[in-house]
């Protein structure tokens, strides 16, 4: 019995609960869990035509298994999209959609404000297989345009930004790559589709961590790349199946679950971070709060059109540079020290140090990364615990 029935009018939380599940004979109401690495052809000439594509059905657990594809179709559901690929993480998700879509003598124009390690994979690994990149200010649509050569094929963002906050118009950077003949790719990780969804935007690609609020409760690691049947069902899947950087079928089965909850966690998020960033904005230690949902933000009118929430990340500044921010994120109590997001616990790190350590001063300095700068992932916990916790600190 297949679920997934693309001529419903379901709601979002139907399809997060529902779409994409297959039951077995055994007629399992959850989500089955498929650990296996090969499958068995009725015949040789059965097993010639699946490996030839003439005939569906499973080959090799690299690329086609039962638990993945149902966490695929699923999210491809929710982010209103034909074809998803599932990854081992969200930077292999970002890899597969560069390997599986661009060549050498290729260029990217990208936002300065990325995470860490994009920007390691963009300078050291893509230039090694003869790729460029310009990166240009998140909000400059100027500088977008200017930066777009005749070898610019992607354009990347993440909005929000990691850790600023900051909120790139998906509608104007989908206009200046179409009129250029290039791609938008948009990584959704801070958002998910419960509250942005930037292919309604005009976004050609959305890539994800599943890693994060996807999951919800820091369990496994997870990515995916959402978009349609030939860029991402052939183009990205075609390195995948190739190269293999696969989602295990067990992970795969969590995140199904995290679906299940997505929406009504990310507003729970939004709802606490919001409360945190007006509690911060109006301490005497802090200089400056990011966050969207704050009339303060510099987009928080662009973030009210593209987002139905704000989201679970913040950032702030302390007085007192690094020195300062190490104290306050040294006497927390109850928020859990770490560089991940999208848990259900609050986490709080130092991006200078942490997630953006391995770029150089001045990477740090264009993207707005001070010492003074500290991140929260805000969790469920009750929000009146975790201001209590930030005042040891501060």
């Amino acid at each position: 019995m297949t679920i997934n029935d693309k001529d419903n009018n379901w709601g979002f939380d139907s399809l997060a609960v529902r779409a994409g599940q297959v039951r077995s004979p055994e007629g399992e109401h959850s989500e089955a869990i498929f650990p296996t690495s090969s499958y068995v052809f009725d015949s040789a000439a059965s097993a010639a035509a699946r490996f030839k594509g003439d005939e569906p059905g499973n080959i090799y657990s690299r690329f086609t298994n039962p638990t993945v594809r149902n966490f695929e179709q699923r999210l491809a559901a929710l982010e209103g999209a034909e074809c998803c690929v599932a990854t081992a993480s969200g930077m292999s998700a970002i890899l597969s959609t560069c390997c599986g879509l661009l060549q050498a003598g290729d260029h990217i124009v990208s936002s300065k404000s990325i995470f860490g390690s994009t920007v390691i994979l963009f300078d050291k690994y893509l230039a090694r297989m003869g790729i460029s990149v310009s990166y240009v200010p998140i909000t400059d649509l100027d500088a977008w345009q200017k930066a777009v050569t005749s070898k610019t094929k992607l354009l990347f963002v993440e909005t929000p930004s990691n850790p600023l906050t900051e909120i790139a118009d998906i509608q104007a950077l989908a206009n200046i790559a179409h009129s250029n003949d290039c791609l938008l790719v948009v990584d959704n990780a801070f958002c998910t589709p419960a509250l942005q969804k930037p292919l309604e935007f005009g976004a050609d690609i959305v890539v994800h961590s599943a890693t994060k609020y996807i999951d919800g409760q820091g369990r496994c690691l997870g990515g995916a790349v959402v978009g349609n049947a030939k860029q991402v069902g052939e183009d990205v899947f075609g390195f995948l199946r190739t190269a293999g950087p696969t989602m295990s079928p067990f992970n795969a089965w969590v995140f199904l679950k995290g679906l299940e909850t997505l929406r009504l966690r990310m507003q729970a998020h939004s709802d606490n971070a919001l409360k945190l960033a007006q509690f911060l904005e109006q301490h005497n230690s802090v200089s400056r709060v990011y966050y969207p949902g704050l009339e303060s933000h510099p987009q928080h009118a662009l973030a009210g059109k593209q987002q139905t929430g704000s989201g679970g990340v913040l950032a702030f500044e302390v007085k007192g540079g690094k020195q300062a921010a190490w104290k306050v994120i040294d006497n927390t109590k109850l928020v859990s020290i770490t560089a991940n997001l999208g848990d259900a616990k609050t986490t709080i790190t130092h991006p200078a140090t942490t997630t953006h350590g391995r770029l150089t001063d001045k990477q740090r300095a264009e993207a707005g990364i001070t010492d003074g700068m500290i991140r929260i992932a805000v969790g469920l916990e009750d929000i009146e615990d975790i201001q209590h916790d930030l005042q040891n600190g501060l």
